[in-house]
């Protein structure tokens, strides 16, 4: 285990090392290579999926650096970084979607690692933001986007309640003011506060009409053959 992480008894945390590091960015593009190999139509529909969602990774990557605000104890709005992993799954599918998601966590944890534990590990960041994924369930939908946006926000939502609760529900504040606060509603209020002003920020932007136009156009060019 030393190989690829490190144990800090001062932060009680574990920290990658370069090996780490290494073995998940070959994880991650070998998860996003399967993913188009598996779920793309053909050889030249496969490589232009790829070729998007790698695109579309990157730029999700570099806005997630962009936070217009941040909670102490990790969360932020970001300008946008959800919907550019919610693109794959509206262009591709559930299938891809799902994948390139996943990928899309590892990629997290290399550039923005807190591990305390396998098990929340997996939970804060190939579950959470695996979630984003779903999106794809609504491809082909009337107003796919904004219902696949809200249900992938719901399922990242969803997984970072639960790690709240079940592996930081020692930091929620025991009481403010009068109030015994409970881990879940903590949890709850916590993380929702972030993703909820993302995720209406967002709707609001591609409801907006000449970029609802310029993301279907993008849409039939990830398409097209």
């Amino acid at each position: 285990m030393s190989l690829f992480v490190t144990y800090s008894k001062t932060d009680g945390v574990y920290n990658l090392t370069l090996a780490g590091f290494t073995a998940l960015v070959i994880i991650m593009i070998a998860i996003l290579l399967a993913g188009c190999a598996v779920f793309g139509k053909n050889k030249r529909i496969g490589a232009k999926q790829l070729v998007f969602s790698a695109m579309a990774i990157a730029l999700a990557t570099v806005t997630s650096f962009i936070k217009l605000f941040s909670l102490p104890m990790g969360g932020s709005v970001t300008l946008l970084s959800m919907l550019f992993i919610v693109l794959i799954g509206y262009w591709y599918g559930v299938g891809l979607g799902l994948t390139a998601a996943v990928a899309y966590g590892i990629l997290q944890l290399v550039t923005n690692p807190y591990i305390v534990s396998l098990p929340q590990m997996l939970v804060d960041y190939i579950f959470a933001f695996g979630a984003l994924g779903l999106a794809g369930v609504f491809a082909n939908k009337k107003y796919g986007l904004v219902k696949g946006y809200i249900v992938a926000v719901i399922g990242r939502f969803f997984f970072a309640v639960l790690s709240g609760v079940v592996f930081f529900a020692a930091y929620a504040p025991v009481t403010i003011g009068n109030k015994t606060i409970d881990a879940l509603i903590y949890s709850v209020t916590y993380n929702g506060s972030y993703l909820a002003v993302e995720g209406i920020i967002t709707i609001i932007v591609i409801s907006i009409p000449p970029v609802k136009k310029a993301l279907d156009y993008v849409k039939q060019m990830a398409n097209s053959r």
